[in-house]
C-alpha cells in the first residue's frame, strides 16, 4: 500500500483515505492502492463496511492525475485496457462489480471529476456542507466516462446531468442533497464523526443480510418490475441464497422473539 493511500482498520470498520499532494489526484498506482483497500474490504470477514475520505478539508479529489497523463504515463485511447487501475476499475470502484459490502462516501472537499465519479461509486454519501461537485471535463477535449456520463442521470434529473456535463457548473452538497445525490450533508467539524456513526451502524447488522441488499440490487438495476421478481428469484445470487439459509436469519428471528440483541457472525 503506497503512502499516498492511508488504511485503518477499526474493529468491522476500514477507513480509506486518499491523501495525495494537494488535489488529492489518482494516477495509475493511486488506483492500485484504492483498489488494494477495497479487495481487503471484500475478502476479510472480518471486514463490514469502509469509509472513503480524503485529506485535509479543501478537495476530496480532483479525479484523474492530468499531469501524468500530460507526460504519457497514463493513457487516454482506451484507458480501461492500457493501464491497470486495480481490481474494480478506476479507484478500485467505478466497476467493482463484485465487492457486496457497502462503502460510505464521506465527502470532505470539491469532488472533481473522477473524485466526483469515485463518490458517485460509494454506496452512501455524506458531504461537508462546504462541499462542490463538478464535472470540467468539456474544455480539456475529453468526457467523463469513469462513471459520470454512466451514473449520473440515473441519480439526478437527466437535463441537469447533461448541463452538468456540456456546462460544467458545479453543484453545491444543498443542491446535490436536494436532488437525492447525496445522503446528507453536515457541518465539516462533524463529517467523520457521522460517517464512522453510520459505519458502526451498519457494522452492526447482519452480514450476509447487509450484503444482500448491494447485490441484488445490482443485479435487478434497470430490469421492470416483474423481471426483477423473477430474476431475484431464480437468477444466481450467492450471497442472498446463502444469506436465506443462514444462522444469523434464525439467530435475528429468535432474538427479536426473545426480545434480546442478536449475535451475528455472518453465517
Amino acid at each position: 500500500m503506497i503512502d499516498d493511500v492511508q488504511v485503518k482498520r477499526d474493529g468491522h470498520v476500514l477507513e480509506v483515505t486518499l491523501n495525495r499532494g494537494k488535489v488529492n489526484a489518482i494516477d495509475v498506482p493511486t488506483s492500485q492502492a484504492l483498489a488494494a483497500a477495497f479487495l481487503e474490504l471484500r475478502k476479510d470477514p472480518e471486514l463490514r463496511v469502509a469509509i472513503l475520505s480524503g485529506g485535509g478539508e479543501r478537495i476530496f479529489s480532483a479525479g484523474w492525475d492530468l499531469k501524468a497523463l500530460n507526460d504519457g504515463e497514463m493513457q487516454l485511447d482506451k484507458w480501461w485496457e492500457t493501464d491497470d487501475y486495480g481490481d474494480g476499475g478506476f479507484t478500485g470502484l467505478t466497476e467493482n462489480w463484485t465487492l457486496n459490502k457497502p462503502v460510505i462516501a464521506a465527502i470532505n472537499g470539491l469532488a472533481i471529476g473522477g473524485g466526483f465519479e469515485m463518490a458517485m461509486a460509494c454506496d452512501l454519501l455524506i458531504a461537508a456542507d462546504h462541499v462542490e461537485f463538478g464535472l470540467p471535463e468539456m474544455p480539456l477535449g475529453i468526457v467523463p466516462d469513469a462513471g459520470a456520463l454512466q451514473r449520473l442521470p440515473r441519480r439526478i434529473p437527466h437535463n441537469i446531468a447533461t448541463e452538468m456535463f456540456l456546462l460544467g457548473r458545479r453543484m453545491k452538497a444543498t443542491e446535490a442533497a436536494h436532488y437525492g445525490l447525496v445522503n446528507k450533508v453536515v457541518p465539516k467539524e462533524i463529517l467523520m464523526d457521522t460517517a464512522r456513526e453510520w459505519a458502526a451502524s451498519i457494522a452492526w447488522s447482519a452480514p450476509l443480510a447487509m450484503q444482500s441488499v448491494k447485490e441484488v440490487q445490482r443485479e435487478i438495476e434497470c430490469i421492470p418490475l416483474e423481471k426483477a421478481f423473477n430474476k431475484m428469484r431464480t437468477d444466481p445470487m450467492p450471497t442472498y441464497r446463502k444469506m436465506l439459509k443462514s444462522d444469523d436469519a434464525a439467530e435475528g428471528v429468535a432474538a427479536f422473539v426473545e426480545k434480546r440483541e442478536p449475535n451475528f457472525k455472518g453465517e
